[in-house]
């Protein structure tokens, strides 16, 4: 059977990109803190990436002192990333049930309208594509298919609202089943927020379908992810030093 996503590994810095962010994710693995103390920086590094992919969406970034938090964006945002660690095993068994669940957390004080994508041919037919994809239908790097997860969400918009939250969720999901970030340490959400243009403009060039698009969607989620490990870093650094 033809891997799909293959021809993406020969286009122009795609495979480096790759493996450059698979490396960068990796050696925070190795942070001295990371081998025990994982799971506080792992905590961390998913609220800063709930905060994120909020902004990128609209909402605040700042959880208020009393902790409750009014904002249904980030509410939103924040409920799906604490959910993540309990859908992984979903994730790669049934992809589209998992989806469903991050729409429900992302948009239950946005719409009633919860979990269901649009009812379209196209939507449901790209929606079991990606499922195929991520249940072992491809076989290249882990950042490739975490981009194409992103991306493919991302210009899909499957739901009637909140589709940026779910399409980031979702690559966080791929990067934590697929292995390379299995612990959820990087944080590249951040990144994009940072370069939001940027991103937003990659992900334009993404839904396009050209190669040139796909390509420089890739090369930013890669950097991305790049950046995110930085800061995944800078989390371990201070909990060293804290």
């Amino acid at each position: 059977m033809t891997d799909p996503l293959a021809p993406l590994l020969s286009l122009p810095g795609v495979a480096d990109a790759a493996n450059a962010a698979k490396d960068a994710v990796f050696q925070v693995h190795r942070h001295r803190v990371n081998l025990r103390g994982w799971a506080t920086t792992a905590a961390e590094a998913s609220v800063r990436a709930a905060r994120a992919s909020a902004a990128l969406e609209g909402g605040p970034t700042e959880i208020p002192s009393s902790g409750e938090v009014s904002d249904p964006v980030l509410a939103g945002s924040l409920r799906v990333a604490e959910a993540l660690g309990g859908l992984v095993a979903t994730w790669q068994r049934a992809p589209l049930q998992a989806l469903a669940r991050l729409h429900v957390l992302a948009a239950a004080d946005l719409t009633a309208d919860v979990g269901r994508p649009r009812v379209s041919e196209d939507v449901s037919q790209r929606l079991d594509l990606l499922g195929s994809l991520v249940t072992g239908g491809t076989s290249v790097p882990a950042p490739i298919v975490v981009a194409v997860v992103h991306g493919e969400l991302l210009g899909l918009a499957p739901f009637e609202v909140a589709n940026g939250v779910v399409a980031r969720a979702a690559a966080r999901l791929t990067s934590i089943s697929t292995g390379l970030d299995p612990k959820g340490l990087g944080v590249p959400e951040v990144a994009c927020l940072r370069r939001s243009a940027e991103y937003e403009a990659a992900s334009v060039a993404f839904a396009s379908g050209s190669l040139e698009g796909l390509g420089q969607w890739i090369l930013f989620v890669c950097s991305a992810l790049e950046a995110g490990a930085r800061e995944a870093r800078s989390i371990a650094d201070a909990a060293l030093t804290g």
